[in-house]
This record gives structure tokens, C-alpha cells and sequence, in this order.
């Protein structure tokens, strides 16, 4: 072979692997990419409640695995300051094992408050041993209650291995106006630090923010108005959808209500002023199907096996 064809062959066998590398970087690029909104957005609450201990590592994972395209979950705060997964600012009654190996009982549990605790203390609690009364199919195993951090990270590497788009987070905010200071911080620090999370893992494009504390998602709107937002609501809150975000100040990306609540004409509505509609928590195929047919953007579930 002369020294022009073999020059030739080298240069053929570098672009080859040069257009391999630039291949396998776009795919790369495009499986961390999370999926588009514009699909039905499934979500599981608290993970998959009804299948594995609520907000915890296994929950996240396992919900990824029936194709959730939202994970659904919980945060409180530390008493150093670290974002925790928990729906309540103390150990829950109908899922704590103390460290002592005994059961929460129901007069106790707001005694155990997570936001005079360490993450050091907070780890020898588990929340997934005691048999749940209300989820007898929940997989009981022994767990605690995870960073917000470790989650992502956890997420981020089974994604990786799974090879699909990459899921959003819809992270609520614990407080309440009657918790400030006592369970949980105020507002404007709540968001601070749930933020520096958010943006030390690099997440900001896949979180939506969501709260029944109005002044939550005020603070979050005004200091960070890219971030997502869902306007939470109880299903015996009877203000008309115009007074609820009248009392908001903004329109959130998602309006987020107790099924129960919706209707044809709601929907209607909430379209009309660009926002999504994604009712919780519906726990049966029927109902998935139903509120589906009527036009919701996504549907909040303990049992995304559903989907």
C-alpha cells in the first residue's frame, strides 16, 4: 500500500470514530433531555405509594419503571438545613419505626419534628417496615427518609442505565403559615434552600414547583420566575377558579386540584388561561380513563402500575 492510500485509510478510520464519538454525545445529550410536556403527563405520587414506602429512593425508582414521565413528591426541612423527602414535617404514624425498634404511635408522632432534628437523627428513623393501613399492597422493606440530592442523583443514575428521557420532579413545599418556625422555615428561606438544590444538581428545566401555600409559589414566582409552578387545591376550598388565582397573583403553569373537582367546565377554563390540569390522586383505572376522556393534561396516582 503506498503512503497516499494509506494516508487516505487513516484519515477515513478518524472520521469514522470522531463521527461515532459525536453520535454517541448527541444520544447521550438527548436521553438526559427530560420528556416533552406536550404527552400525557403520568405522575406518581410519592413515588408509588401503593406499591413501596412512600417518598423514599426504592419509591422513585420503582415508579420509573411503569413509565412515569413525572415524579410526584414531598420535601421538608432539617435542622441543618437539608432538603428531606417527607408529606409531613415529623415521622407519620402510619410509617415510622422508631430507632428503638418500636412503632410510632399516634399521639407521639409531631413530638418527632424533623425540623429540630439533624439528617444525622433523621436517619435512624425507617419508614418502610411498619405495614401501611391504607396501601396492603405497599412492599415493606427497610428504608429512610432520603435527601432531595440523593434522589436526584439516584434518578439521574438510573436514567443513565435505563436509557430514556429523563423524568420531571413535581416537589411540593410542606409549609403552612401556622408551621412557620415551629415545623418548618418561612417561606422565602423554604425556597432559598430547596432552590440550591435544585440548581447545584442542574435540574432547573425539569422541576415544577407545587403548594397549597400560596406564598410559597409568590416568593418562587417573583425570585425565580422560570421555574414551573402547580396551584394546589383542596377539595373543600369553594372559590371559583378566578379567586383562587386572583389569590395567587399569577398564573401558575399547572392548576392542580382534588379530582373531585373537576369538571368539564373547569378545564375548559383553565385552558383558556394556558393553564394545565392535573387533578390527584386517582387510584383507579376507571377513573384514569374517565378524567383522560375528559381532557386533564396528566393524572397524580399511588399506583402508576395503572398506566
Amino acid at each position: 500500500m503506498n503512503s497516499k492510500l494509506i494516508f487516505q485509510y487513516s484519515l477515513a478510520v478518524v472520521c469514522f470514530f470522531a463521527a461515532c464519538h459525536v453520535s454517541q454525545k448527541a444520544q447521550q445529550a438527548q436521553e438526559t433531555k427530560p420528556a416533552m410536556q406536550s404527552e400525557f403527563d403520568k405522575q406518581g405520587h410519592r413515588g408509588c405509594r401503593g406499591l413501596m414506602p412512600e417518598n423514599t429512593v426504592p419509591a422513585m425508582i420503582n415508579a420509573l419503571r411503569f413509565g412515569v414521565t413525572t415524579l410526584e413528591l414531598d420535601v421538608v426541612i432539617t435542622k441543618d438545613k437539608k432538603v428531606v423527602l417527607s408529606h409531613e414535617p415529623w415521622f407519620g404514624k402510619e410509617i415510622t419505626t422508631k430507632p428503638d425498634g418500636t412503632y410510632m404511635g399516634e399521639r407521639e408522632e409531631k413530638k418527632f419534628n424533623i425540623y429540630w432534628m439533624t439528617y444525622e437523627q433523621v436517619k435512624t428513623f425507617d419508614v418502610g417496615l411498619k405495614p401501611h393501613p391504607r396501601f396492603p399492597k405497599q412492599e415493606k422493606m427497610k428504608v429512610i427518609k432520603p435527601l432531595l440530592s440523593d434522589v436526584l442523583d439516584s434518578v439521574k443514575q438510573y436514567m443513565m442505565t435505563a436509557r430514556r428521557p429523563f423524568p420531571y420532579f413535581n416537589i411540593e413545599t410542606k409549609s403552612s403559615p401556622e408551621n412557620d418556625g415551629v415545623f418548618t422555615p418561612k417561606p422565602e428561606e423554604f425556597v432559598e434552600l430547596l432552590m440550591a438544590v435544585i440548581k447545584e444538581k442542574q435540574v432547573e428545566e425539569q422541576v415544577i414547583i407545587q403548594s397549597f401555600d400560596f406564598r410559597t409559589l409568590q416568593y418562587l414566582h417573583q425570585k425565580y420566575p422560570a421555574i414551573k409552578t402547580a396551584m394546589l387545591i383542596e377539595d373543600f376550598d369553594k372559590r371559583t377558579l378566578d379567586e383562587q388565582v386572583k389569590a395567587l397573583g399569577f398564573t401558575p403553569t399547572i392548576y392542580s386540584p382534588a379530582y373531585q373537582l373537576v369538571t368539564d367546565e373547569l378545564i375548559k377554563k383553565c385552558h383558556a388561561q394556558k393553564m394545565k390540569v392535573i387533578p390527584w390522586t386517582i387510584n383507579s383505572k376507571e377513573e384514569i380513563e374517565k378524567y383522560r376522556t375528559m381532557g386533564v393534561d396528566g393524572i397524580i396516582t399511588d399506583y402508576p402500575d395503572l398506566f
